[in-house]
């Protein structure tokens, strides 16, 4: 808390605040706020494209946000772990259905591997962050219905063999991965 000019304490606003206020808004006032979120980022509209399920394919803003920061079509452009991971984590957010999280996490570690099909990379974090996704993405599909695996399990597989060809350990770790996972 910090003390105003008057001397009385001023709080940060919280989502009780917000809610508070929210609650004092009509169906078109309402309304009108999520207009203007909805116009303020694409980040908002991908939000609620997805939570309401509208367009053809809720995925792909995070698909491609995934693609800018790990595999850009631009070389020169910077990569970004975080922001690559933060798209699925707003997908989440957003819906967050088992079979997207899987579809997602099995795209970013394609994605690298697309990368590093034309450029090298000497960043242990950057591979750190890899077998991260890999387990994760292990985890998101083994928690789907055993008839809807099939698929991942086989893109990940290619992922696996991929790895193999990579410094740092990641075959290696990828293979322990699997086995803990029971598949083999």
């Amino acid at each position: 808390m910090t003390k105003s000019s008057t001397g009385t304490k001023k709080t940060t606003p919280s989502w009780s605040d917000v809610k508070a206020r929210l609650a004092d808004l009509e169906r078109a006032g309402l309304v009108g706020l999520v207009q203007d979120m909805y116009a303020a980022s694409k980040e908002n509209q991908a939000f609620l494209h997805t939570r309401f399920a509208l367009g053809d394919d809720p995925l792909r803003p995070y698909k491609a946000t995934i693609t800018q920061w790990i595999n850009p079509a631009d070389y020169r452009k910077p990569l970004s772990v975080a922001k690559a991971k933060k798209a699925i984590s707003d997908y989440k957010k957003a819906l967050g259905q088992p079979e997207g999280l899987a579809e997602l996490a099995v795209f970013y570690c394609e994605e690298v591997f697309d990368f590093l099909a034309g450029y090298s990379m000497e960043d242990e974090g950057f591979y750190v962050a890899l077998e991260r996704m890999f387990e994760q993405a292990l985890r998101h599909v083994l928690a789907l219905p055993e008839a809807r695996r099939a698929p991942f399990l086989a893109r990940l597989e290619q992922v696996r063999a991929l790895g193999q060809n990579v410094g740092w350990g990641v075959g290696d770790n990828f293979n322990d991965m699997w086995l803990e996972a029971g598949l083999d």
